[in-house]
């Protein structure tokens, strides 16, 4: 069997803000930028990427799927994130968790883990 993992399809209500949004904050390539259509990747030739496709649906409920990031440093990464929109969201987290629930501009929920256990 051969399957390439080609990109994750993100439904957006503004595919080129929200996809422009997360190319900054992951510091990634556009190598798309159509309104139905707009892919960013890690590098231009490397996959997976992240595919930003428009909808009418507005977002309902936490996410089933949502990206996990572990930076060097969380509270930096944290606070570089806030400032560039995200938000903080409670998706039921109980007690001091090793991570932090981000939501981006459309409201989709990302973590940002802590270090990783020894």
């Amino acid at each position: 069997m051969s399957l390439e993992w080609e990109q994750v399809v993100v439904d957006a209500a503004d595919p080129p803000l929200i996809g422009s949004w997360w190319a900054r904050a992951l510091g990634w390539v556009v190598v798309n930028a159509a309104e139905d259509e707009y892919e960013i990747r890690q590098h231009p030739d490397l996959l997976p990427g992240i595919l930003f496709v428009p909808t009418r649906e507005g977002k309902k409920g936490k996410n089933r799927l949502h990206f996990d990031f572990r930076p060097d440093d969380q509270e930096t990464e944290v606070e570089r994130l806030l400032d560039l929109g995200a938000v903080r969201a409670d998706i039921g987290q109980e007690g001091e968790e090793p991570w932090v629930v981000l939501a981006d501009p459309e409201g989709n929920e990302f973590c940002v883990l802590g270090p990783r256990w020894a």
